[in-house]
């Protein structure tokens, strides 16, 4: 998503974070055959660390991605009540994918690892496209416009 962002110009104008439902390797960064792959791809993901999810996520975020429905559960019994609407699965904004969730790829082989970034690839473009048209910033691709 940041990298979509950078590209589109809109990296200053939208907040993008990360964190999980579960305190595990707190403050390390991403798996290593997860950043390799991404890399690969051209993103880097050096800077990010491990965090949990917060309650004052719910109030600072529009919205908040899961990738599985174990997450999705998790995350919303951790949301306070009134901000449960902007708790997402990001499989709903797949465009060329019919899978309802975004696998964990860890006891996976390279292979899995880029199933998930095909997944995750789709779901930021469906995103941006069905998302932040509503927020103005649509070009007449259908995508976000460099501002």
């Amino acid at each position: 998503m940041r990298h979509r962002l950078q590209q589109r110009g809109l990296a200053d104008r939208i907040a993008v974070d990360s964190a999980g439902t579960h305190n595990y390797h707190p403050g390390k960064p991403p798996d290593a055959r997860t950043q390799k792959h991404a890399a690969l791809r051209g993103y880097d993901l050096s800077d990010l660390r491990a965090r949990q999810i917060v309650e004052a996520d719910f109030e600072r975020f529009d919205l908040i991605l899961t990738m599985d429905w174990d997450n999705q559960a998790l995350t919303e019994a951790l949301c306070p009540p009134a901000y449960v609407r902007k708790v997402r699965r990001l499989a709903e904004f797949f465009q060329r994918h019919s899978e309802t969730v975004v696998p964990d790829p860890y006891y996976g082989g390279p292979d899995d690892f880029e199933r998930v970034l095909d997944l995750v690839e789709d779901g930021v473009d469906g995103l941006m496209r069905h998302g932040l048209q509503r927020l103005g910033f649509s070009g007449p691709d259908g995508m976000p416009s460099q501002q």
